[in-house]
């Protein structure tokens, strides 16, 4: 289905093949093979034209919308959105943005109220569940991510490095892979220098607005072809007006004026107001007084912070130095018996059984599961010390596997733990999940189970990594008469017995009348 959605009219003042006043349209089928970035300054009018283009779109193709400050939820009154309030935990917001794709609604993710980091970790989570939807609904959707440089920020920031490599992954994702998934992004951003440009260099269409820093200017002007000398134009521009460029939009740079729209947001748009007039007063009162629904709360009186020692004196310092005494030896530490070693080990191991336990440890990563099993050791008051990272991860991989100690401890599953050390992170749990099957002649794993052992639900994902190790040659595939599938570890001389990889079926809960429920 061909369609045009009419963003306004074409303006002057500025060389083009359209004349004045004619409709601006823009190509939603090309839209949705080519993606589009939009940027401009606070004020510009940004969040007035993603409204337009999401009202004119709406009963045209489905729409999920990422809204960091809960502008759009006034889209659910009008167009039937629901909004998906982003406090949640991520296994949660995986789950939802699947049946969003299952089930072609509408949504908007609103992060308001979470911070900079939440909000990064809770958009990837969603994000990720539409990327891994199955085949069978990838329906064509427009993504909207609104204030795009915090979830792909071109620098690391005060955000830690976990969350902003997940951020960064998912928007990566949805801006170089999301088409041949449906996803269309459209990304918004104020400033293209706070952007990263592995995913603002996917967009092929572009919607330009007011700027002033020479660093944008510079760089819209690059991205629309344009010479440096007419960067300043940007300056210029009035709010709703922009430059198009695109397939779906225009083959030369053509300045168009954002139409009206038929929604709001909460706020509306400030406007200079009279001040209420009342005695000097009164406004002590009002401010100084608690009111009548106000809480009465005890005070917190500032802790004064001690002033700074005085710095010592040269001959001070001189005197300390000469009666500087050696250290005094480490006492010494209680030899570790066999006893006390087996006691710890097996403390170690109930302790990794009662983090992997928890239904959502499967999709959490290894950094989030190593701070919780180290707050866990010192409430045990684990002896000696602590795993490092690289120890846990060892461990975590063999217990993911489902190894007991007894067949953990012996040469044939030392080789496969080896052999897995040198394999990505990723597929180092599912090589050894196949690896246990193969030593104790089990099924071979379901798809359900292997995506588990990678942190996705998605069996799409584990059928995707299982061929990408055959294709490296880690391991075999093939099928017996009866269809089920065997796999074999060339390197070790193992392989597992036939199995169904569709037998494995995750647990749901109680079924409701909530949309998101499972059904």
């Amino acid at each position: 289905m061909k369609a045009g959605i009419d963003m306004g009219q074409v303006s002057s003042g500025m060389a083009s093949s359209a004349p004045g006043g004619q409709s601006a349209l823009l190509d939603l089928e090309e839209l949705l093979a080519t993606r589009l970035l939009v940027q401009g300054n606070s004020g510009s009018g940004k969040s007035h034209l993603l409204r337009r283009l999401l009202e004119q779109s709406a009963n045209l193709v489905q729409q999920a919308i990422i809204d960091p400050e809960g502008d759009f939820v006034t889209l659910a009154d009008k167009f039937g959105h629901v909004v998906v309030d982003a406090s949640r935990s991520e296994g949660d917001l995986q789950r939802i943005a699947a049946r969003v794709r299952q089930h072609r609604v509408s949504v908007v993710l609103s992060l308001e109220g979470l911070d900079t980091e939440a909000q990064m970790r809770c958009a990837a989570a969603f994000l990720g569940g539409l990327f891994d939807a199955e085949r069978d609904y990838w329906y064509p959707m427009l993504v909207v991510v609104d204030e795009a440089q915090l979830f792909a920020p071109a620098a690391a920031g005060e955000v830690s490095d976990e969350a902003r490599k997940v951020s960064l992954g998912a928007m990566t994702n949805l801006m170089c892979r999301g088409r041949k998934r449906g996803l269309a992004g459209i990304i918004a951003t104020q400033r293209l220098a706070k952007l990263a440009k592995n995913v603002a260099a996917e967009a092929s269409n572009f919607l330009m607005g007011r700027t002033f820093l020479d660093i944008d200017m510079a760089r819209a002007a690059d991205l629309l072809g344009m010479e440096r000398r007419q960067a300043e134009m940007f300056r210029d521009l009035e709010r709703g007006h922009f430059v198009a460029l695109g397939p779906a939009l225009s083959r030369r740079p053509l300045p168009i004026r954002i139409g009206a729209v038929e929604t709001s947001t909460r706020t509306g748009t400030f406007t200079l107001m009279p001040l209420p007039e009342q005695p000097k007063e009164d406004a002590r009162d009002l401010i100084f007084k608690a009111g009548e629904d106000e809480v009465a709360a005890r005070p917190v009186m500032p802790r004064r912070a001690p002033p700074p020692p005085p710095a010592p004196s040269t001959n001070d310092l001189l005197a300390q130095l000469a009666r500087t005494r050696p250290a005094a030896a480490p006492e010494p530490q209680a030899e570790e018996t066999e006893q006390s070693k087996a006691e710890r080990e097996a403390t170690l191991d109930a302790i990794l059984r009662e983090i992997l336990d928890d239904s959502e440890a499967a999709f959490r990563s290894v950094a989030v599961l190593y701070q919780d099993f180290l707050v866990r050791c010192r409430i045990r008051r684990v002896a000696g010390e602590p795993l490092n990272l690289n120890a846990f991860r060892r461990r975590l991989a063999v217990a993911r596997a489902g190894v007991d100690m007894a067949t953990a401890q012996g040469t044939e599953w030392d080789r496969a733990v080896a052999f897995a050390a040198d394999l990505t992170e990723d597929i180092q749990g599912i090589y050894l999940l196949i690896a246990r099957a193969a030593m104790e002649s089990s099924p071979c794993p379901p798809d359900g189970e292997i995506a588990r052992a990678c942190g996705s639900r998605s069996p799409g994902r584990a059928r995707r990594l299982i061929a990408y190790m055959e294709s490296r040659n880690i391991v075999v595939t093939r099928n017996d008469p009866r269809g089920l599938r065997i796999i074999a570890l060339p390197d070790l001389g193992w392989e597992t017995a036939p199995g169904d990889p569709n037998a494995f079926e995750e647990p749901q809960g109680p079924e409701t009348r909530d949309l998101f429920a499972v059904g």
